[in-house]
């Protein structure tokens, strides 16, 4: 025990959290412009490889009992790699290590209603992690230095808070990208979006976009200028960039105009539907995230395109859709009864190993700068398309709780058959409401 303590503390970072949205800027490169570095020299004698640790690590822990959270799609391999990650570590005898389903979008919830049942080792979105350093549920990363080597520079920094890497980067590619039938929307059409609403209205198929998820919607308010900026001193408001009010409001218009214009073709479905509407042969299109890959391929297979979010015209000027896009991590419950064994099964599973078998078998993006570098990244369309679209993102992190609805009752508006898309005051007032309620002022 006092050696997982020992390494606990000395996994402090000096690195600074990025927050909110550089329009058109490379997420790589971390919103803050500083480096992230590791203040001390963890990882050295305890780290073996980039998936390993030194037995020694698991101080007087034995006869271990685990469980771990995953996501539903990933469930399977997950149990493949735990049996691959015991049998590494013969000297230890595990009792029980159990894999349970769960979503990383409420795993924090979850963890937060009552850590001494929840997993010792969870999966999450990004965005979570403020709440959960607040509320102490998330013990920091016991191998900073070897974790921050391995792995990309800007999902490091997006797990870091207070100068302490609290969470193992598990991918690189939480965001959403245009998937479409090649025999529907050619690649040359799929750059826009007028382009590629035209092309499914003229081939009689539905076009998807999840306007009334917060999630999907906020795409609207970012790509008109409208961008979040982390939180307020308070550290719980949400804040925002300058922004200019009548482009903001013309593009708002431009979208719900198309909305209207496609209206039949353009459809607001969960995400659900876009796996089975290419397999009934009813979409030629739609928006989609990175951990539907596999099923949108399985439907589509060798018509199968995948490319960034298109631009939008507004009065003459094309305008790159700016989407959300963030990373998943995996964390350690603080209260583990098996905190150094807990560390160590989180090291491997945000492992090169782990994270070339997620990207080979489940399309997930890797983090891992090795990973990154083979085949499996390179040629995929799909990563490439994400990387492209992370180019011009908002980063998830520092997001309100009060962020999601009122982005996803803005899609909502602009896709409501009631919506007039010439009232200009309308969209005005929507954007003003918008934003207060983001912020909680109403």
């Amino acid at each position: 025990m006092k050696k997982i303590l020992a390494i606990l503390l000395a996994g402090m970072m000096t690195a600074t959290v990025f927050a909110g949205c550089g329009g058109g800027g490379n997420t790589e490169s971390g919103g803050s412009g500083s480096d992230t570095q590791s203040s001390s020299d963890d990882g050295g004698a305890e780290v073996k490889d980039a998936n390993l640790v030194d037995v020694s690590v698991f101080g007087d822990e034995d006869n271990i009992s685990l469980k771990v959270w995953a996501p539903d799609k990933a469930v399977s391999l997950v149990k493949e790699q735990i049996e691959a990650f015991k049998a590494a570590y013969p000297e230890k005898t595990f009792t029980k290590i159990e894999v349970v389903a769960q979503g990383e979008g409420d795993a924090g919830t979850q963890l937060m209603n009552d850590a001494s049942t929840a997993a010792d080792v969870f999966s999450f979105a990004s965005d979570q992690l403020n709440k959960l350093v607040d509320a102490k549920v998330i013990a920091p990363v016991a191998f900073a230095k070897a974790v921050t080597d391995m792995n990309s520079e800007a999902c490091v920094t997006a797990g870091t808070l207070q100068d302490t890497l609290y969470a193992y980067p598990e991918t690189n590619d939480n965001g959403y990208y245009l998937v479409y039938d090649k025999t529907v929307v050619s690649d040359e059409q799929a750059g826009k979006l007028e382009d590629v609403l035209a092309a499914c209205k003229e081939a009689g198929k539905k076009f998807i976009f999840n306007c009334g998820n917060g999630f999907y919607g906020c795409t609207f308010a970012f790509t008109a200028g409208v961008k979040i900026d982390g939180l307020e001193a308070d550290g719980v408001t949400q804040k925002f960039t300058e922004y200019d009010e009548a482009e903001a409001v013309k593009t708002l218009q431009a979208f719900s105009k198309l909305m209207h214009e496609y209206k039949g073709t353009f459809t607001s479905l969960d995400n659900a539907q876009v796996a089975s509407g290419f397999s009934t042969g009813t979409l030629g299109a739609g928006v989609d995230g990175s951990w539907n890959t596999n099923a949108d391929q399985d439907a589509l297979k060798d018509n199968f395109g995948a490319a960034k979010l298109p631009t939008i015209n507004v009065d003459g000027t094309d305008k790159q859709l700016i989407s959300l896009f963030g990373y998943k991590y995996i964390g350690v419950n603080a209260a583990s009864q098996y905190p150094a064994a807990a560390q160590v099964l989180a090291y491997y599973l945000a492992g090169e190993t782990c994270q070339q078998q997620r990207a080979e078998k489940l399309g997930w993006g890797p983090s891992n700068k090795n990973v990154q570098g083979m085949d499996v990244v390179t040629k995929s369309a799909v990563q490439q398309a994400i990387k492209q679209q992370s180019e011009n993102a908002c980063v998830q992190v520092n997001i309100a709780p009060t962020f999601w609805d009122p982005m996803g009752n803005l899609g909502n508006k602009l896709v409501a058959d009631d919506t007039d898309p010439d009232d200009a005051a309308y969209f005005s007032k929507l954007l003003k409401d918008t934003v207060a309620n983001v912020r909680d002022e109403g």
